[in-house]
C-alpha cells in the first residue's frame, strides 16, 4: 500500500472523532451563552452583593458569649463598613479616612492573633490610660461609674448566668451599656495596667467581663484591623431551643442610650 493510502485512511479513522470534537464543543459554547443569558442577572446580583458585604456592610454572626448581656448567641449583629473608612474589597488597604472609633462602641476586627473575626466594644482609645481592679474600670484615672442593670435584659440569660453573675449598667463620658461579672476575689484577669494605648491602637474588651478573649488576651488593636461599628441585631434564633427565632430581638438596636 502507498504511503498516500496509508495517510488517506489515517484521515477517515479520525474524522469522524473531530467532528463529535467539534459538536461537542459548539454544543457547550451554546449551553454557555443559554446560561450567561438566562443568569446574567443573578450572577451579577450576587458580586455586586459579595462587594457590598465586602466593602459597605455585612451581618456577622455571633457565636460566643463574651458579649453578653448585649449581644446574645445566635444574634445576627449589623456591620457598617463604612463607619470609619473605605478599604478595597477583600483586602484592609485602606482608600479613604474620615472617622475613628469612640469609646463605648462596639466594633469588628480581625484578631492579631488568629485573624479570626471578633467583636468586642472600644474600651480605650489612643492616648487613654485604662486599668481594672476586681472588675472596676479606670479610664485616665477616673473610675466608671456602676448601676442597677434593667431586669428585662437580664431575664434573656439562663437561670446559672443569672445566679452566677453580678450585672450593672458601666457608665463613663456620659455613655453606658450593659456588663456581666462574676464576683471573685482580684486577679490577673480582673485586673490590670494601668495600660497606655499608643497612637493607632484601640483596647478592647467583652461585656461579659469574666468570658471574654479581649485585649486582655490578645493585646491591643491596631486601627487598620478593625472593620466596622456594629449597630443593630438584624435576627437572632436561639441556639438551645432547636434554634427557634427570638422575635424581640429582631431589629434591635444595640445601643441603650
Amino acid at each position: 500500500m502507498s504511503n498516500q493510502s496509508e495517510l488517506f485512511l489515517v484521515n477517515q479513522e479520525f474524522k469522524p472523532e473531530q467532528s463529535y470534537l467539534r459538536e461537542l464543543l459548539q454544543s457547550t459554547k451554546l449551553k454557555l451563552q443559554v446560561f450567561w443569558t438566562e443568569f446574567r442577572t443573578l450572577i451579577m446580583f450576587l458580586i455586586i452583593m459579595v462587594v457590598f458585604r465586602s466593602a459597605v456592610a455585612d451581618w456577622n454572626q455571633v457565636p460566643t458569649g463574651s458579649m453578653k448581656p448585649t449581644i446574645l448567641e445566635g444574634d445576627r449583629v449589623v456591620v457598617n463598613k463604612l463607619a470609619y473608612d473605605l478599604k478595597v474589597p477583600f483586602t484592609s488597604w485602606e482608600v479613604g479616612r474620615w472617622s475613628d472609633p469612640s469609646r463605648g462602641e462596639i466594633v469588628t476586627f480581625y484578631s492579631p492573633r488568629d485573624d479570626k473575626l471578633l467583636i468586642k466594644r472600644v474600651i480605650g482609645v489612643p492616648g487613654d490610660v485604662v486599668s481594672m481592679r476586681n472588675n472596676q474600670l479606670y479610664i485616665n484615672h477616673e473610675p466608671a461609674n456602676y448601676g442597677q442593670l434593667d431586669i428585662e435584659i437580664i431575664k434573656q440569660l439562663d437561670l446559672y448566668q443569672r445566679t452566677n453573675h453580678a450585672f450593672f449598667y458601666e457608665q463613663f463620658d456620659g455613655h453606658r451599656h450593659p456588663v456581666m461579672m462574676r464576683p471573685s476575689e482580684p486577679n490577673d484577669y480582673n485586673s490590670f495596667g494601668p495600660v497606655e494605648v499608643p497612637d493607632d491602637h484601640y483596647l478592647m474588651l467583652g461585656d461579659n467581663r469574666d468570658n471574654s478573649a479581649d485585649s486582655r488576651v490578645i493585646g491591643l488593636i491596631s486601627r487598620d484591623r478593625i472593620t466596622g461599628r456594629a449597630h443593630t441585631i438584624a435576627f437572632s434564633v436561639d441556639y438551645e431551643d432547636y434554634y427557634l427565632p427570638r422575635l424581640d430581638r429582631f431589629i434591635k438596636p444595640l445601643e441603650f442610650d
